[in-house]
């Protein structure tokens, strides 16, 4: 990803150095809990272990992030679903659907990440995977499937409420 001109890979219309970039340096911070998400699918593509690292809420985070296993190449971020997460919140849920490449393969990973804001800075807390596929194009998961989310509801009556 050409840095200067092409579009971040968080899916908004800036370049990385108008949107992605002032967070990964520190220069500002995320004011929603979607905002950080996609600051962080951008981190996670570039292999950028620090911003992972500092934006992950110290009740969660690992020692360290390792990328060896990585064999993929990110190339879309698709936002589902929030679920609170607004600059008043303290608490948000973010559904997102995560495109990768491998062996000329398109995937599509689907996850529900959870994210809490601590004395104004939002950090991720943790997330669950609910499925990673090729990608074929759009799937439903079903509306009566258990919630991703853990609270033992349908999807339909817990995050899947628009």
């Amino acid at each position: 990803m050409s840095t200067d001109t092409a579009h971040c890979l968080c899916g908004s219309s800036l370049t990385y150095q108008q949107c992605c970039e002032l967070l990964h340096m520190g220069k500002t911070q995320a004011l929603t809990a979607e905002i950080l998400m996609r600051s962080r699918f951008t981190a996670y593509a570039m292999h950028n272990a620090a911003y992972l690292l500092t934006s992950w809420d110290v009740s969660t985070r690992p020692a360290e992030v390792d990328f060896s296993k990585d064999t993929g190449k990110w190339t879309q971020l698709e936002i589902v679903m929030l679920k609170k997460g607004a600059a008043k919140d303290h608490k948000g849920i973010v559904e997102f659907k995560a495109y990768f490449t491998v062996d000329g393969e398109q995937r599509v990973m689907n996850e529900v990440s959870r994210f809490i804001k601590k004395q104004g800075n939002w950090f991720y807390q943790d997330g669950k995977v609910k499925s990673i596929a090729l990608d074929h194009g759009s799937f439903n998961q079903g509306l009566n499937a258990p919630c991703a989310c853990g609270s033992g509801k349908k999807f339909k009556r817990c995050c899947g409420q628009q």
